[in-house]
């Protein structure tokens, strides 16, 4: 079976969209996802992709939120504000305690409602709390692993792994030996797989 590996960030709104077509494009062509968090600004900065932040430069910043809601309004998908706090290092380890589960589809779709729909703080321990408890998890553990040895361990050769493949930012989708950047190149992806039949 063909498996998209699929790079992203909590903390990217253009790998929230990414995920709004990601599992359902899997679908269409049989594939299935091997769902890759990574450290968006750590990766950045590991490959000398330092340029500011859009929202750090105004002109792109004014323009930015309007490209976001297009892109929503596309997907048919909400969008909220900006979470109030971008630290996703906990909630992205949250995906490994799903994997473990067989749950990191519906993780990730919570995770993602929970700070871009509705604008949380991805580094509180109360959103945390509650994105346990939503997947129907013991929040006390939930909250114990993502602080583990053993969840920064698995986080860092995740890292390790994504710099030694060219991963550059997110959203980042590898097919085989093709890389893809972007929420707007998954129209490539489809092509790619429908050409794979």
């Amino acid at each position: 079976m063909t498996t998209i590996d699929f790079y992203f960030d909590i903390h990217s709104p253009y790998a929230y969209l990414a995920f709004q077509r990601v599992p359902e494009l899997a679908r269409k062509h049989g594939c299935s996802v091997n769902y890759l968090p990574i450290d968006l600004r750590r990766t950045k900065t590991a490959v000398g992709n330092t340029g500011p932040a859009g929202i750090k430069i105004p002109a792109k910043a004014r323009h930015l939120f309007t490209d976001l809601q297009r892109w929503a309004d596309r997907y048919g998908v909400a969008l909220g504000g900006r979470p109030k706090g971008m630290d996703s290092n906990r909630i992205n380890r949250g995906v490994f305690f799903a994997q473990d589960r067989g749950v990191a589809e519906d993780y990730i779709r919570e995770a993602y409602t929970a700070t871009w729909v509705r604008g949380g703080d991805m580094a509180s321990d109360e959103l945390l709390t509650e994105l346990a408890q939503k997947m129907g998890w013991d929040p006390d553990e939930f909250l114990a692993y993502i602080g583990s040895a053993e969840a920064d361990e698995r986080y860092e050769e995740l890292f390790n792994n994504a710099i030694d493949r060219g991963v550059f930012g997110v959203p980042i989708y590898i097919i085989d030996d093709q890389m893809w950047w972007g929420n707007d190149r998954l129209q490539f992806v489809d092509e790619y797989l429908a050409g794979k039949k």
